[in-house]
């Protein structure tokens, strides 16, 4: 079997000063990794300042990740280390439970919840006990102790600080907003019209000992394990306005963020973030090292870059386990044309590169081998792939990635755009998929290689060909000048109506990576628009 592991979620974000730049404007590259369809393109204005376009999820009021008249903002997941497991030791007396805490003993918090709930008769309902100590709920048990969890409570301050950030005109103004401290997942790239720009760390980070591992569940009854409240800004690795020119992040650590003028992981607890570098991260780097009369269309370019840096790395120890196996090895005739492509492939994706296919196959069926061990280890799966997989795994891994791909398209000699598809077939949320069915090639691979343009793809519901349903799912690049322009495209389009014109239109921008002008201005919208509704009395 294939062995497919899941495709990792994620994002880029990157911001351009003016100095870098042809018209000297501030540019700014959102790109989201999620499902599809899970982004929804917007507009959202009102009659009291709002002006703001861009992505949001499913039942958000408020543009996610997107950009203003004057300021532009995309999250990327952080690797940030703000939840924390904590150890309860639990003493019972009288009926009663306590939990340890240093020299006391204090009462465990108890409440009673109903949840409500659909069966085929109607409706039903079951009642839970629950606990909590000063960390935080108790959620599981671990040995003898009960596990508390610690993660940050405030929604509401949260989905204020969501919505009000969508206003920020500059960057003053969101790292105010900022001072709320409850972005607890995302880091932030930023860019505005007055040219700056900025890599801005989650800014919910707990203050805690760093004499502690954090990564595993710590003594809750010992105080010194406590959070200390939360760092502030300006105590994260943040780089606003780096001398470099450019910020950057593609869910990798904060210490990259801008090249030579990045944080230095040395002046941060170990718990700021437990990330590391990541291919994506490793290609950025490259891309942006030296930019200079960056253009909109150039960012574009950037974001669709073709290089997958991972298979750099990860194919010599491949072709020099096969260069060391006897002459009468069977391996050594077998995987000789396929060892051949791979050496003479020049690391980029494309819809015709069969070397794309044979790396993707036989890098998918390995990772699916190392992802649980690298887990363990705490180590980066792409680096446990290239150090601790035995040469005579990689070979046999590739002889059945290679019996794989005969078996489903008749030959290893498959060109990446025949296997790798875009395809959207209903309006479900879960969609099915259809070998038998149109659908549309795509050059781009998974983020996991190094590719900045993600395409998340698999078999599924039983088809031959790999089918994508997350990755890319809006990209927009943005310039701020004293109006802003924008050019974007959604994944497939923005109706889940099968028989609306728009439910697939943007299927061949989005695979060509040919992004459309955003209508920002009312004046812009003038003949494209196809209808106006206005609720309530008129």
């Amino acid at each position: 079997a294939l062995g497919l592991p899941e495709e990792p979620r994620g994002s880029n974000g990157i911001a351009v000063a003016p100095r870098l730049t042809e018209n000297g404007n501030a540019l700014l590259l959102i790109n989201p990794h999620t499902s599809f369809y899970f982004r929804h393109e917007a507009q959202v204005t009102s009659d009291e300042g709002l002006n703001a376009y861009g992505a949001l999820t499913w039942g958000q009021f408020f543009i996610y990740q997107g950009f203003n008249e004057t300021a532009g903002w995309m999250h990327t997941s952080s690797s940030v280390d703000n939840i924390d497991e904590f150890l309860e030791t639990i003493v019972e007396r009288d009926g009663q439970l306590f939990y340890r805490y240093g020299d006391e003993e204090r009462p465990l918090a108890v409440r009673t919840i109903t949840v409500p709930y659909r069966t085929a008769s109607g409706m039903a309902e079951r009642t839970f006990t629950t606990y909590r100590t000063h960390h935080g709920p108790i959620v599981r048990g671990e040995d003898d102790r009960w596990v508390a969890v610690a993660l940050m409570e405030e929604p509401l301050k949260a989905l204020e600080e969501s919505y009000t950030r969508t206003k920020a005109k500059n960057l003053e103004a969101y790292l105010e907003i900022m001072e709320a401290h409850t972005n607890s997942s995302n880091n932030t790239l930023f860019a505005d019209a007055d040219g700056n720009i900025a890599y801005l760390h989650s800014n919910f980070v707990p203050v805690r000992d760093p004499a502690f591992d954090y990564r595993r569940p710590v003594d809750g009854s010992n105080p010194a394990t406590d959070w200390q409240g939360v760092h502030g800004i300006d105590e994260s690795p943040n780089a606003i306005n780096p001398g470099v020119g450019w910020a950057y992040n593609s869910n990798n650590w904060p210490y990259s963020a801008a090249g030579p003028d990045s944080p230095k992981q040395a002046d941060y607890p170990a718990y700021m973030d437990s990330g590391t570098e990541n291919a994506r991260g490793i290609h950025a780097l490259r891309l942006l090292t030296g930019l200079n009369g960056l253009t909109l269309d150039g960012l574009v370019e950037l974001a669709y870059d073709s290089q997958v840096p991972a298979f750099e790395t990860l194919l010599p120890p491949l072709i020099a386990a096969w260069e060391a196996l006897p002459a009468d090895a069977p391996l050594r005739t077998t995987l000789a044309e396929p060892i051949a492509t791979l050496g003479a492939w020049d690391h980029r994706w494309g819809t015709d590169s069969v070397a794309t296919s044979v790396a993707v196959f036989w890098g998918t069926a390995l990772m699916a081998q190392a992802r649980e061990p690298a887990r363990a280890e705490f180590m980066d799966v792409i680096q446990y792939m290239e150090t601790r997989i035995p040469p005579a795994a990689l070979l046999d891994t590739l002889s059945s990635s290679i019996e794989r791909l005969e078996a489903d398209f008749g030959s290893w000699e498959t060109p990446w755009g025949e296997i790798n598809r875009f395809q959207r077939l209903t309006g479900a949320i879960d969609l099915p998929y259809d070998d038998a069915e149109p659908s549309t090639p795509v050059g781009f691979v998974s983020g996991r290689w190094g590719s900045l343009a993600s395409f998340g793809s698999m078999p599924r519901d039983g088809t031959k060909r790999w089918y994508g349903s997350n990755g890319n799912s809006f990209v927009a690049v943005v310039e701020f000048g004293e109006r802003v322009r924008a050019r974007a495209v959604t994944a497939g389009g923005l109706s889940d109506d099968p028989a609306s014109p728009h439910f697939a239109d943007q299927t061949a921008r989005y695979a060509a990576g040919d992004l459309r002008e955003v209508y920002f201005y009312p004046e812009q919208l003038e003949g494209h628009t196809e209808r106006t509704y206005s609720p309530g009395p008129r």
